[in-house]
C-alpha cells in the first residue's frame, strides 16, 4: 500500500509540474509581441512616406539633347514598332497642318542624305474603306462577303499618318525604377533598326479589287452566298 501511495504522489507531482511548464509557455507567449520586420516604404516602388509628399521627389525626365542627323538610332522595342525620336525635339512639337517639322529630313527622298530613318511606305498607303454618299447617307462600296479592301498607294503623306508625334515619341533618359528584362524577337532581317514595311508583302494579299485580285473563280460563283465558298477559296 506504501509503494502504491508513493506512485500515486509520483505521478501527481509530474502532473502539476507539466501543467505548470504549459501554463508558463501560455503566458510566455501571450507575452510575446510581434514585431514588423516589414515597413509601409518597402512595399512599393516608392521609398519615402506614404502620408506626406514634402520629401518625395520623383526622377527628372531627361530627353536627348543630340540635334537631328547627330543622334544615335535607338533599336525597335519589337517587330515594326514606331522608332522612338533619338534627338531633341525643341521647337518641332507639337505638329500643325501647315507645320511638320519632320518631313523636311525623314522623306524617302531625302532621308538618305540626311542620315535619317525614312518614312516607309506604309505611310503613303491608304487604307482607308471606300465609300459614296447615296440619298445623304455614307453607302460602302466594296463586297465585305470578299473581304474587298481598297488599298491606294501614291507620293505623297497619308493624312492618317501625318501627325507623327501620334505614334513616335521621344526616348526618356531617366533610371527605370524596375529593370526592363523583354527581349524581342524579331520576325524579319535587321527589324531591330528598319520597318518591314519597306517591302509589299504585308499589302499584296490584302488587295481583293482589281487586277491584282486575289478573289477566284469559285469566289465569283458563289458570290449571292452569305456564307461564301468554304473549299473553293485559294486566297
Amino acid at each position: 500500500m506504501k509503494a502504491m501511495g508513493k506512485l500515486t504522489i509520483g505521478l501527481a507531482t509530474a502532473a502539476l509540474l507539466i501543467v505548470g511548464c504549459a501554463t508558463d509557455g501560455v503566458k510566455s507567449a501571450q507575452k510575446e509581441v510581434v514585431k514588423p520586420s516589414i515597413s509601409e516604404e518597402s512595399l512599393g516602388l516608392r521609398k519615402t512616406t506614404l502620408y506626406t509628399e514634402s520629401n518625395t521627389v520623383a526622377d527628372k525626365t531627361a530627353y536627348g539633347t543630340a540635334q537631328a542627323s547627330t543622334s544615335t538610332r535607338i533599336k525597335r522595342a519589337f517587330q515594326d514598332a514606331p522608332p522612338m525620336i533619338p534627338h531633341d525635339t525643341n521647337g518641332m512639337l507639337p505638329i500643325k497642318t501647315g507645320d511638320n517639322s519632320c518631313v523636311g529630313c525623314h522623306m524617302p527622298a531625302v532621308a538618305p542624305a540626311m542620315g535619317a530613318t525614312p518614312i516607309p511606305v506604309s505611310h503613303f498607303t491608304d487604307f482607308r474603306p471606300r465609300a459614296k454618299i447615296v440619298n445623304g447617307m455614307a453607302v460602302d462600296t466594296v463586297n465585305n462577303y470578299k473581304n474587298e479592301t481598297k488599298i491606294v498607294k501614291s507620293d505623297h503623306l497619308q493624312n492618317a499618318r501625318f501627325n507623327c508625334s501620334q505614334c513616335h515619341a521621344p526616348q526618356s533618359q531617366g533610371a527605370l525604377v524596375v529593370e526592363n528584362t523583354f527581349e524581342p524577337v524579331f520576325t524579319s532581317k535587321d527589324g531591330a533598326n528598319r520597318s518591314a514595311w519597306d517591302e509589299s508583302k504585308y499589302t499584296k494579299s490584302l488587295n481583293t479589287v482589281g487586277a491584282a485580285s486575289f478573289v477566284t473563280e469559285d469566289d465569283l460563283a458563289n458570290k449571292n452566298s452569305k456564307a461564301g465558298t468554304l473549299g473553293g477559296a485559294k486566297h
